[in-house]
């Protein structure tokens, strides 16, 4: 975990905290992380947010049964069809799911990851698991052809736009940002304000509702998390989806994700 969040479980009695400084980008460059199937119909399918969703049971199993956009591609033949996936530049969010959650997700993810793709997520419990929440249940040929079509996301501000807000920003407009304490202390853009996102249900009052609120962290993943919290308390708000990199004068620099 970030220093941060390590201060905060220590102050709660845990002893056995280890620290992550390499931060969320690095490890998932060598790493899967994992989902719930309601995070997986709230956050990406209900907000209709561009994903591949991978089903890799057999063929056989999946058509039985499977949640709707998934495309098939059983585990075992993940690594040969490497070539099937969209670009690695285009950094597609590939989800992964199985029966239960085991080790064909696992191995897949892995495959995935080791093919170079920095944006893997395995489904918690897998098909088994969306089932029991009696969430929507397709059936038929499931699609083989693996497309991603990139597309803004509700709430997202252009990098243009959000470097203009930066250089410039307007009196009725706030910079808010998300990351950690210790990622803030390294720089912050001239004006924003701090308040990470695990902070921030706690820290509404300190956010003007009077003023449009922009938000953004390391990479855009915290950032979109806070759009949605402050989305739904009213605010007039918008996110940066971009991997944002700021030093200790406040100048910053901004790469599509």
């Amino acid at each position: 975990m970030s220093p941060n969040s390590a201060g905060r479980a220590e102050k709660l009695g845990y002893t056995n905290v280890k620290v992550y400084h390499e931060g969320l980008p690095e490890w998932t460059k060598k790493n899967y992380m994992v989902l719930s199937t309601q995070f997986l119909i709230e956050a990406w399918i209900d907000k209709d947010i561009a994903h591949i969703l991978l089903d890799v049971r057999p063929a056989a199993v999946a058509d039985k049964g499977f949640i709707k956009g998934a495309v098939t591609l059983p585990a075992a033949e993940v690594a040969a069809n490497i070539a099937r996936f969209p670009p690695k530049d285009k950094k597609p969010p590939i989800i992964v799911y199985d029966q239960n959650g085991g080790d064909d997700a696992k191995n897949a993810a892995k495959a995935l990851i080791a093919a170079g793709y920095t944006s893997v997520d395995i489904v918690t419990g897998g098909f088994d698991a969306w089932k029991a929440a009696n969430y929507p249940v397709e059936a038929g040929k499931l699609a083989t052809n693996i497309v991603y079509v990139p597309k803004p996301r509700p709430g997202e501000i252009s990098i243009e736009d959000f470097t203009k807000f930066a250089n410039n920003t307007p009196a009725d407009t706030l910079i808010l940002d998300v990351r950690n304490r210790d990622e803030g202390n390294a720089g912050m853009i001239k004006g924003a304000k701090l308040v990470p996102d695990e902070d921030l249900l706690d820290r509404l009052a300190e956010i003007p509702k009077d003023r449009k609120i922009v938000t953004h962290c390391s990479t855009g993943v915290r950032a979109e998390m806070a759009y949605h919290k402050l989305k739904e308390k009213g605010y007039n708000v918008q996110f940066l989806n971009a991997k944002v990199d700021i030093n200790d004068k406040g100048e910053f620099k901004l790469e599509k994700p």
